[in-house]
């Protein structure tokens, strides 16, 4: 069973880009909230992450943070676990 991955993010921006690329390149589906110009979607992610900036990122329940955060977990080997992934790449 899949674990829902959650991307709180915007179109053009450089870490946004890279986020769904990782993501994308372990075949991980997620489902991507984009918050260009919508400050009611905006203000959900900060009320839910404390954070404003984007990416913002859940592996199920868990915020991961942002894109750092995140390619921090790849380069320490914890990604692949977190998103249950099967063996590893």
């Amino acid at each position: 069973m899949a674990i829902p991955v959650t991307v709180y993010s915007t179109r053009f921006c450089p870490y946004c880009i890279a986020a769904r690329r990782l993501l994308k390149g372990k075949g991980v589906a997620f489902e991507e909230i984009a918050v260009d110009g919508n400050a009611a979607l905006r203000a959900e992610m900060t009320e839910k992450a404390g954070r404003h900036t984007v990416p913002q990122i859940w592996v199920g329940d868990r915020h991961v943070g942002g894109f750092d955060e995140l390619a921090a977990l790849d380069r320490s080997g914890r990604l692949d676990g977190l998103l249950g992934l099967s063996g590893s790449r």
